[in-house]
């Protein structure tokens, strides 16, 4: 059924030039065979008709208030009647038509992804009932809590959380090319499809809230609006039309024949720069929101390719705007998986983001939680329960800090970190380190944007200067406006927007100002708030960053192509308009050059649909390579925090009962887990993405491989030097020189491969895999 449809449309689209083309020929058959009367009138009734066409579509355009190049086409058509010169009208009505049927082919192929989008809108939904029966429910009844039931091959209603593992694909509202593995409590996206068995989930909101529905209010109105090209466009015809008239009149007045006006008027028709431009367009959007941006108009996307300064939010979208588990520290004496536990416990029942990062901690570390008792919540305090009969308290500490835990904050002010007290028993017994982690893909993709023309970008923030700077010199920002408030970033956005085409990026409410009085305002669907969507110009369905770098690239690509293809085809027009005033081309071959100019440049503008994106793809099997790798870099975090703990234990005394275990505990964890990552690393992947053309980036990596490799053997050799399970006094320095300098090489290293080889990785290529580390 679908394929006899599809049939029928691809005959309603082309039959009117199959029948042009076989009543030019025919015409020629009679032409070449003797029958010259016939063949006449084969042309002038093919011209006659198309005649009639032409002045439809001029009735129509006057209706709109517009006046295009069907005046001239009306007017090549009749003076091709009138001078008798029948194969020119019947070739004008020709390129009419195949410049009709391109035009309609084109912007069926450049909107098949948006349609696409639409057609693929989930309506229904099975809700389990009270008593656990299934029903299938219209979409708009579906509320936030209900229990739903995704089967095989089903699209996902609404966004929801997980209850059970689920394999889904992804690959119309991310583009991710591979199935993507989630786990039970993952956030799952509406407009997905289940590649796997059936699962069940909660739903987090009403279908109108979800994501996808989003994107389908986006799609439907991407060409409501005309861009100011298009625009362009039609203001020219207005020009182009008296400039033809004349042009055609003075050869008509100075040579005295009328067949010289014919064929300029039969040359000018049509403009390929009405042809060109919604082309290049609208293939433009389609493949933005094929890479999971959704850009409102065709305004929008040429603004898009024309910015020169970015103003980027930096909570949620510099940075990842979830946070994690930095790090526990601990009173002397004390253990931290054992405190780690204890406050994971009382939080798991509290409904704040530091308290999910405390769980999510915990449940790494596969640490055994209890149920907590006598749970109390103070607001903007912190929360306390009893766990295993003792009293526990997770939250703000507001007594003198001990020396340990002054020297705890201290420290982490210097690294932007956040503090979470917990107290047993009403003794200060440690500290949860968070951490707000930015984007692996926030350096790669602002490179990116400064390599396709963005010569500006200021992060603004509401949070401290500190904190803001340390996120501007790892992204790479060239101005940083700190404790910014949300009429601060409108005045700052007007202020770069009085001197450049301006981007704003953000997620929050607070937002949602600032991005509507930028030139384009692009809000992170996916994350962000509804209110910051749905002011914004686009919207990122995915959550990864250097999606906006892909949309850039496109968008540049796409107004590039519509510029070349309306320069070129109107400078050959106009030169053949010139040409044929001359007298130097007569109306039928002036026709058949027409013919074919527009067609080069509906062609031309076709390559918008492809193209345009920096990067190359990956090799056969090297993105899970990637995920393996990326999925280990979890483990090594937390061996980067025991490694830092025995250090600072070691620093504070070094020839204490315990302080040899535990550098042997630390060690054994870099010999089973570090060594064997970083190997498998150097002769599985680094040779992989090698033969990508990442292999300067490679080279630097081998190279930090070896130090690694040279620093766990020299704490090695000092285990070795241990007697009677003592560390010496005088291995202290060099040991902790040596275990400062391991923690400070595999963080930068890690890092460096989350910004220079995964989230590049998945940036450049087609569909790579999803943002695994933010």
């Amino acid at each position: 059924m679908r394929t006899d449809a599809g049939w029928r449309h691809k005959w309603r689209e082309w039959w009117p030039l199959a029948a042009l083309t076989a009543s030019v020929v025919t015409g020629g058959g009679f032409w070449f065979a003797g029958q010259r009367p016939v063949a006449h009138a084969f042309w002038a009734v093919t011209t006659l008709l198309t005649l009639l066409v032409t002045v439809r579509w001029l009735v129509q355009s006057l209706r709109r208030g517009r006046i295009g190049v069907d005046v001239i086409a009306t007017l090549a058509l009749v003076s091709a009647l009138l001078v008798r010169e029948y194969l020119a009208g019947a070739v004008v009505a020709l390129m009419l038509g195949t410049g009709h049927t391109l035009e309609t082919y084109a912007q069926r192929r450049a909107t098949r992804d948006l349609h696409a989008l639409l057609a693929r809108a989930p309506r229904s939904a099975r809700r389990r009932g009270p008593d656990g029966r299934l029903q299938v429910v219209d979409l708009d009844q579906v509320r936030k809590d209900d229990r739903l039931l995704v089967g095989p091959g089903e699209v996902v209603p609404v966004d929801g959380i997980a209850e059970d593992a689920a394999t889904l694909d992804e690959s119309v509202v991310t583009g991710e090319s591979q199935p993507v593995e989630h786990r039970a409590g993952d956030r799952l996206a509406s407009g997905t499809v289940n590649a796997g068995v059936g699962f069940g989930m909660r739903a987090a909101g009403t279908a109108a809230e979800s994501t996808y529905a989003g994107i389908v209010r986006m799609a439907a109105q991407a060409n409501a609006e005309k861009a100011p090209m298009v625009r362009l466009a039609d203001r020219y015809a207005a020009a182009f039309v008296p400039f033809t008239l004349a042009l055609a009149g003075i050869a008509w007045g100075v040579s005295g024949q009328f067949v010289r006006a014919v064929a300029v008027l039969v040359v000018a028709t049509p403009c390929p720069l009405l042809l060109a431009t919604p082309i290049a367009i609208v293939s433009g959007l389609s493949r933005t929101a094929r890479r999971g941006m959704l850009v409102r108009d065709g305004g929008s996307l040429e603004l898009l390719g024309r910015a020169r300064t970015l103003l980027v939010d930096k909570t949620g979208t510099l940075t990842a705007g979830r946070p994690e588990a930095a790090g526990v520290a601990v009173a002397p004496g004390g253990d931290r998986d054992e405190l780690l536990r204890l406050a994971a416990s009382v939080e798991q029942l509290s409904p704040h983001v530091l308290a999910a990062a405390i769980v999510r901690a915990a449940a790494d570390r596969h640490l055994d939680l209890v149920v907590p008792t006598e749970v109390r919540e103070e607001p903007g305090r912190g929360v306390s329960g009893r766990v295993d009969g003792r009293l526990v308290r997770v939250g703000q500490h507001s007594a003198d800090l001990p020396a340990w835990a002054a020297r705890q904050r201290q420290q982490a002010e210097l690294d932007g970190l956040s503090t979470v007290w917990v107290s047993v028993d009403g003794a200060l017994a440690g500290v949860v380190l968070l951490r707000d982690p930015v984007r692996p893909d926030a350096r790669t993709t602002v490179r990116r944007l400064r390599a396709a023309g963005f010569s500006r970008l200021v992060m603004v923030t509401g949070d401290r200067h500190e904190v803001a700077e340390q996120v501007a010199r790892v992204v790479g920002a060239d101005d940083v406006v700190a404790r910014c408030s949300p009429e601060q970033k409108v005045e700052r956005v007007r202020e770069e927007s009085g001197r450049a085409v301006t981007v704003m990026v953000g997620d929050g409410v607070n937002d949602a100002p600032a991005l509507a009085a930028a030139g384009v305002g692009v809000a992170l669907g996916a994350t962000g708030a509804t209110a910051a969507a749905d002011v914004a110009d686009a919207v990122l369905s995915v959550d990864r960053l250097d999606r906006l770098a892909d949309a850039v690239e496109i968008a540049r690509h796409a107004r590039r192509i519509a510029a070349q293809s309306a320069a070129a085809g109107m400078g050959m027009a106009v030169l053949a308009m010139v040409a044929a005033a001359l007298g130097l081309l007569p109306p039928v071959a002036g026709a058949f050059l027409q013919e074919g100019i527009d067609v080069a440049v509906i062609l031309n503008a076709l390559r918008a649909l492809g193209g345009g994106l920096r990067g190359r793809p990956l090799p056969a099997g090297a993105q899970q390579l990637l995920d393996r790798a990326a999925a280990e870099h979890g483990d090594l975090r937390d061996i980067l925090a025991q490694l830092r703990e025995t250090a600072d234990t070691i620093a504070q005394r070094v020839d204490q009962p315990g302080d040899a275990d535990r550098l042997r505990s630390v060690h054994r964890r870099l010999i089973d887990e570090v060594l064997p990552h970083e190997t498998a690393e150097e002769q599985r992947l680094y040779p992989a993405l090698a033969a990508r053309g990442s292999a300067d980036t490679t080279a630097v990596l081998s190279r930090v491989h070896a130090e690694i490799h040279r620093l766990v053997d020299r704490v090695g050799a000092h285990l070795d030097q241990v007697r009677d399970g003592r560390l010496r006094g005088d291995q202290q320095p060099d040991l902790l020189a040596t275990l400062y300098g391991l923690e400070a090489v595999l963080r930068l290293h890690i890092s460096q491969e989350e910004e220079d080889l995964f989230a590049a990785a998945t940036g450049g290529g087609p569909a790579g895999g999803r943002d695994r580390h933010g």
